[in-house]
């Protein structure tokens, strides 16, 4: 079924746009949800100049992310994170804390737009992909480091001498009475 788009879609077209769609997703999304209408002439005369609107906020758009791709070029980001002695993180790293952190930096990348194929469960460093529009991508690199808080911790645990640990098991948590 051909219908005239009354607004952007995604995956779909702009406004002005005549598509070929299936009947089903014509009437049950696109014409309740007052997204298409027929294309008749008259309809086409009246969305031209919303095209050609579309069009040149699409083109400013492309433009502020191709400048933003740019910038993003040679950004390295390092995130902590707590990690075991082996290097395993306790949680992951995935798009959000890569997207905050590129935000924390003063680029504006929102979570959706980092595209990472599974996550970080390890220290170590990792290009990740992330893709502004349709076919502007960069690579920014991520590093994982261990947080200082989980080293503090580690430092802590060897610092306790055999006497000590043999003391919490014979006296408990609350300590030797003295």
């Amino acid at each position: 079924m051909k219908l005239l788009l009354k607004k952007d879609i995604p995956s779909l077209g702009i406004v002005g746009d005549v598509v070929n769609v299936s009947a089903g997703y014509a009437r049950n999304y696109l014409l309740p949800q007052n997204l298409a209408t027929q294309p008749t002439e008259a309809n086409m005369k009246m969305l031209a100049d919303a095209r050609a609107e579309a069009e040149a906020r699409r083109n400013a758009h492309r433009e502020k992310m191709a400048a933003t791709a740019e910038a993003l070029a040679d950004v390295e980001v390092t995130i902590e994170a707590a990690a075991n002695a082996e290097g395993v993180l306790y949680g992951s790293v995935g798009p959000r804390e890569v997207s905050a952190a590129l935000r924390d930096l003063g680029h504006d990348v929102a979570t959706a737009q980092v595209r990472m194929h599974d996550p970080l469960k390890r220290l170590d460093n990792a290009l990740v992909d992330v893709v502004l529009a349709d076919s502007i991508e960069t690579k920014v690199k991520v590093w994982v480091v261990r947080s200082k808080a989980s080293e503090d911790g580690e430092e802590q645990q060897e610092e306790k001498s055999w006497s000590e640990e043999q003391e919490e098991v014979v006296f408990g948590a609350q300590g030797r009475e003295e």
